[in-house]
């Protein structure tokens, strides 16, 4: 695995090709959002990151993802995608659109993945944060998403929005899915995810002692970036 080492400060950008994209929805939005390359070689994979609940201050800019497109690209070789779903704005931009609650979120995500997939980026890996989780198990295991991405990674996973049959879904696609569990989540602990997630058999959930949801302090968003790196690369994953 590709550690993310002690001595980086929590502001520290590594190098990458670094740019502003626009994502345009098949029902007609323009999406703000930046993709992040390994300079000097092609990426490993593709990352495409949705981000923690507008509504609650979440966007492209919180600091999990932020941090993952300063380091992933120099330290794992992975592309990073991260976006502001309908709606969202931060540092970056705003998205057109309203915030749809997950429904209308959906052509969302199949726009950055369809994005990356134009450009020849390998293997789009969703990666969701929270409200994000909820996108991913909603839509990356069925059409059209179904076909097109590589698997999930979920941190702070709050099985609100997505129920049951999403997650029979993604047992039936038989897609790996990794879940990274905050020890002192306040909406899912691990003890609750391991029986929740029982249904997919090949969903891996990962407890991340001491971590709380949103993954504050440079230790906890250092594991989080680890565990997405081990679960798309693999334990011995070297970009």
């Amino acid at each position: 695995m590709i550690q993310i080492a002690a001595p980086l400060r929590a502001d520290t950008v590594l190098p990458a090709l670094r740019r502003r994209i626009g994502l345009g929805t098949a029902d007609g939005l323009r999406l703000v959002g930046e993709l992040a390359l390994p300079e000097g070689r092609p990426p490993a994979a593709t990352l495409v990151m949705c981000h923690p609940l507008p509504t609650g201050g979440g966007s492209m800019d919180s600091h999990v993802f932020r941090k993952a497109s300063f380091r992933l690209p120099a330290l794992a070789g992975l592309a990073v995608l991260r976006f502001n779903t309908r709606g969202t704005g931060s540092p970056h931009g705003r998205s057109e659109g309203e915030f749809g609650d997950g429904v209308g979120e959906r052509f969302d995500v199949e726009a950055a993945v369809d994005f990356a997939l134009a450009r020849g980026l390998p293997a789009p890996w969703l990666v969701g944060w929270s409200f994000g989780t909820e996108l991913a198990l909603k839509y990356g295991a069925v059409e059209p998403l179904g076909a097109r991405t590589a698997g999930a990674v979920l941190l702070s996973p709050p099985l609100r929005r997505a129920g049951d049959a999403d997650l029979d879904a993604w047992a039936a696609s038989g897609k790996p899915l990794t879940v990274l569990v905050p020890e002192r989540d306040h909406l899912l602990r691990p003890a609750e995810a391991v029986r929740r997630f029982a249904r997919v058999p090949q969903a891996r959930v990962v407890p991340v002692e001491g971590a709380r949801h949103l993954w504050l302090g440079e230790k906890y968003a250092s594991a989080a970036l680890n565990g997405i790196v081990a679960a798309v690369l693999g334990p011995a994953g070297k970009g």
